[in-house]
C-alpha cells in the first residue's frame, strides 16, 4: 500500500496491507490523499504452489494491561552472537545494529499461533477498515523475554510489556509518557536492549528510560535526557512540547545507543532536529542534520529511519530529511559520521537512478540503512515522481566510505533489506557470499503497475536491466515468488506483501514474512516455494510490519495490531 501528499502525486507511506481499488477511492478522498496499491515485482520467478494455511486455534485471551510496574527499585566481520541471559538475542529493529535480521537457530515449524497479543488497545481504523500506524518491533532479551512495545491509548500512550516466550504472560509493564512527533501516519515506538540486556524505550521531552533485569519481575528503571535532566525539570513543558524522538533506538556493544529527533521551533537551547550518541555512562553527544549535511534544508533524521553501525561500530549511518510542511517533496541525504564524535566523515546525496533527480525520503516510510557482510550499506528510497518507477522506488547502494554508488536495486518503498548468505540459496551460482531479501511489489494503478506483488532475493553484485524501466541497470533477480492469494478487486493481480523488516532463517534457509491475506508465510529458498502458513486474520489493510524470532524458534508477526507468536 502505498500514500501520497496532495501535492506531490507520489507515494509515501509504508503500511502492508494494500487497497483494492474501490477502497483506494475511499482513501484519496481522505486526508492521506492517495494510499494507492502496492506490491508486485518484476523479472523471473514463478507463482510456487502453496500449502493451505495451518487451523488457526483461538488463541489465548491477551493478557490484560498490568497496573503500572513496582517502583523502580561490535563486531567484525559479522556481529557476535550474543550469550544467553545476558546478551540480547534480538535488540532492535532489524534483529541487530546492521539490520541484517537474521537467525542462526532454526524457526519451528508454522503450524499454530501459540499465543497473541495485542500492540494496540485502541487500534486507530480509519475509512474502510485501514489500519495505518507503524508499530515497533518486538525485541527480545539472551533469557528469551519478549519485550512488546504496545499503544495504550488513542491518545497514544505507550507501555513495554515484558513477557515469557513460553506462553506469553506477562512479568511486568513499563509505562512511559513519549508523545509522538507529527506525520500522516502514526510513527513507531521502538524499544531496544543493549549488550547487558538493558532496557531501553524513548519517552517525553527526547529522554529514555532504561530498566534493568528483563527477564525479572522487578528492576531499577533510571531516565536520562541527552541535554541533562536538570535541564528538563527547568523547562519540562517546553522539552515535552518541541523535541521528540523519531527513530528507532540502535545500540553498540559498549551499551551506546543511538537515536534520532525531531523538534518544533522555539525548541529549548536551541535545539534543532538531528542524531544522538548516549554512552552507557549516560554521557551524550548530539549534532543536527542541518549542521551534519552542511544544508540548512534538512529537517531532521529520517523519520522512522533507524541509524546503522558499521560492523566494526567505528561508524554510524543516518539518513536525514527535509522538513514535509515546507517541501512538497521530502529529499535528503545519507550520512556516515565517526560513531564516536558524530563527526561527518562522507555524504551522499539521494538521487533516483531514473532521472537523476533527488529521491523522495517520506516521513511515512520505515526504511532504515541495511550494513551487509562486506560493509556495503543499502537504503530504500522513493522515485520524484510516481510513475517512474510505479511506486516502488529504489535501493540505493553505497560501498563503506559512500565514495562509491553501485548498482541499485528494483524496490526500496518502506522496506529494510535483510541479509541472505548465499549458502542459503542452493540454486544461487554467483559470486557473491550474500544475497538481500526484499518486498517487489509491483503496484496496480501506478504507472504499469500490474499488482503481480512479489518478494525477490536479489545479487547486489551482479546486475540486469530494471524490469520496469529499461533504461536503469538493477541488481539481478535470484528468486523472486507471487503472492499466493488472488485480489478480487485488482484485475490479475494478488495480495500484496506487507513486510518492512523480515526475518531470514539461516538454517532453514528460508524466510518469513506477512501478507495483506493475513497469512504469515514461510519462503523455502531451496524449492521456491511457500512450505508453511499460519492464518493470523481474514486479512487487513494495514501498514507494514516486521518479523522476528527467538532462542526457542519462536516466530513473531505483527498483524492486525497483535502480537503472534507463531511455531509447533
Amino acid at each position: 500500500m502505498t500514500d501520497r501528499t496532495p501535492n506531490d502525486r507520489q507515494p509515501l507511506v509504508e503500511p502492508a496491507p494494500c487497497p483494492r481499488p474501490q477502497r483506494r477511492q475511499i482513501l484519496l478522498g481522505a486526508s492521506l490523499a492517495g494510499l494507492l496499491q502496492a506490491c508486485g515485482g518484476g523479472g523471473g520467478g514463478g507463482e510456487a504452489p502453496v500449502p493451505p494455511p495451518s487451523p488457526t486455534p483461538a488463541p489465548p485471551a491477551p493478557t490484560p494491561p498490568a497496573p503500572t510496574p513496582p517502583a523502580p527499585t561490535p563486531p567484525a566481520p559479522t556481529p557476535p552472537a550474543p550469550s544467553p541471559g545476558s546478551a540480547p538475542f534480538w535488540a532492535s529493529y532489524g534483529g541487530n545494529a546492521q539490520h541484517q535480521a537474521q537467525t542462526r537457530i532454526a524457526t519451528q515449524p508454522l503450524q499454530r499461533i501459540v499465543w497473541s497479543t495485542p500492540v494496540d488497545l485502541a487500534p486507530p481504523y480509519r475509512a474502510g477498515g485501514f489500519l495505518l500506524i507503524h508499530y515497533g518491533t518486538p525485541v527480545i532479551s539472551g533469557g528469551n523475554t519478549v519485550l512488546v512495545p504496545v499503544k495504550t491509548t488513542s491518545a497514544g500512550d505507550f507501555e513495554v510489556q515484558a513477557r515469557k516466550a513460553s506462553d506469553g504472560s506477562l512479568l511486568w509493564t513499563l509505562k512511559s509518557d513519549y508523545l509522538l512527533p507529527a506525520s500522516s501516519w502514526t510513527p513507531s515506538w521502538n524499544i531496544g536492549l543493549d549488550i547487558k540486556g538493558r532496557l531501553f524505550a524513548p519517552a517525553a521531552g527526547g529522554r529514555l528510560l532504561i530498566r534493568d533485569g528483563v527477564d525479572s519481575a522487578s528492576g531499577t528503571v533510571q531516565t536520562l535526557a541527552f541535554y541533562g535532566n536538570a535541564s528538563f525539570e527547568a523547562d519540562s513543558a517546553s522539552y515535552r512540547d518541541k523535541l521528540r524522538i523519531n527513530t528507532p533506538l540502535t545500540l553498540d556493544g559498549q551499551g551506546t545507543v543511538f537515536f534520532g529527533f525531531t523538534t518544533k521551533a522555539g525548541a529549548p537551547g536551541g535545539l534543532k532536529g538531528g542524531i544522538v550518541r548516549m554512552a552507557a555512562d549516560g554521557q551524550a553527544l548530539w549534532k543536527s542534520a542541518a549542521e551534519l549535511s552542511g544544508d540548512a534544508a534538512m529537517f531532521q533524521t529520517a523519520m522512522n529511519a533507524a541509524p546503522a553501525l558499521s560492523l566494526d561500530e567505528k561508524t554510524l549511518y543516518i539518513a536525514v530529511n527535509s522538513d514535509p510542511a515546507i517541501s512538497s517533496m521530502q529529499t535528503g541525504y545519507l550520512l556516515a559520521l565517526d560513531a564516536s564524535t558524530l563527526t561527518l566523515k562522507a555524504k551522499q546525496r539521494l538521487i533516483n537512478p531514473a532521472t537523476d533527480l533527488p529521491a523522495r525520503l517520506s516521513d511515512s516510510a520505515t526504511a532504515s540503512p541495511t550494513v551487509g557482510p562486506d560493509g556495503d550499506v543499502f537504503y530504500g528510497v522513493l522515485e520524484n515522481t510516481r510513475t517512474d518507477h510505479n511506486g516502488r522506488g529504489w535501493l540505493l547502494h553505497f560501498n563503506a566510505d559512500l565514495s562509491q554508488l553501485k548498482t541499485p536495486g528494483s524496490f526500496g518503498w518502506d522496506d529494510t533489506p535483510s541479509i541472505v548468505p548465499a549458502g542459503a540459496v542452493p540454486s544461487y551460482a554467483g559470486a557473491s557470499s550474500y544475497l538481500l531479501l526484499v518486498k517487489y511489489n509491483n503496484y496496480y494503478g501506478i504507472g504499469s503497475g500490474d499488482g503481480q506483488n512479489k518478494m525477490a532475493v536479489l545479487d547486489p553484485q551482479a546486475s540486469q536491466t530494471d524490469p520496469i524501466n529499461a533504461s536503469v541497470t538493477v541488481m539481478k533477480e535470484v528468486l523472486t515468488i507471487v503472492g499466493p492469494t488472488a485480489d478480487a478487486d485488482t484485475p490479475g493481480g494478488v495480495r500484496e506483501w506487507c513486510v518492512n523488516t523480515a526475518v531470514i532463517d539461516v538454517k532453514g534457509q528460508s524466510a518469513l514474512v506477512n501478507n495483506e491475506d493475513g497469512v504469515l508465510y514461510r519462503w523455502d529458498f531451496v524449492n521456491n516455494r511457500f512450505s508453511e502458513s499460519v492464518k493470523l486474520n481474514a486479512g487487513i489493510g494495514q501498514a507494514y510490519t516486521p518479523t522476528v524470532a527467538g532462542p526457542d524458534g519462536l516466530v513473531y508477526s505483527i498483524n492486525g495490531a497483535q502480537l503472534h507468536a507463531v511455531g509447533r
